[in-house]
């Protein structure tokens, strides 16, 4: 099943209406949707790089508005959405762990960390941010910054380094990912030391 999501959303990037999926995608992926945006972006950016920022723009738009939508339906429509939605993709555990032990900076570290890394899926944490009473204002400030700060070091990246860029991403995403994960907890753990 991910193979196909993946090869669908794949052949939207060749599309004259690609920015309108990329938008709709990034949109659905900050609540329930499966396949990231990045696999649209990404051709997108290396396709037309003078369009890089606008898609950027897109992007972070459309998944801070998809993230207000997972808070809304995390605090008012968990039983009836939510829970069926992560239970449908497995991450039921992963989302009740969470919801067992968070507090309003650990939402904080975890709304970062997912719109930066998807470290954990950025559904859970919105979702979850819903269940917890998250502040609304701070959820779409937070989201603003680490979805734009994803999707805009993207497009320069793409903008400046091209196809050598997409290869390096590529071949190690999980790595890259894993080591700015590492970073901002790392951070996290000195703030809360002192």
């Amino acid at each position: 099943m991910l193979r196909n999501l993946y090869n669908w959303t794949m052949a939207l990037a060749a599309r004259k209406s690609a920015a309108w999926w990329l938008a709709i995608i990034a949109f659905v992926e900050s609540s329930f949707f499966l396949v990231p945006a990045d696999v649209l972006f990404v051709p997108m950016v290396l396709a037309k790089p003078r369009r890089a920022y606008l898609y950027a723009t897109i992007a972070t738009v459309a998944s801070v508005l998809g993230g207000v939508l997972g808070w809304l339906i995390g605090h008012y429509a968990f039983e009836t959405i939510a829970r069926p939605v992560l239970t449908f993709y497995g991450k039921l555990d992963t989302f009740d762990s969470l919801a067992a032990s968070v507090d309003w900076k650990t939402m904080l570290i975890l709304l970062v960390t997912s719109g930066l890394a998807h470290l954990p899926p950025i559904k859970v944490v919105t979702i979850l941010s819903g269940v917890a009473g998250f502040s609304l204002p701070l959820f779409i400030l937070s989201a603003i910054v680490a979805r734009g700060a994803r999707f805009f070091a993207l497009a320069w990246l793409l903008n400046t380094y091209g196809e050598e860029m997409r290869h390096f991403i590529e071949q190690r995403l999980k790595i890259i990912s894993a080591l700015a994960a590492a970073g901002l907890i790392g951070v996290y753990a000195v703030y809360m030391l002192h």
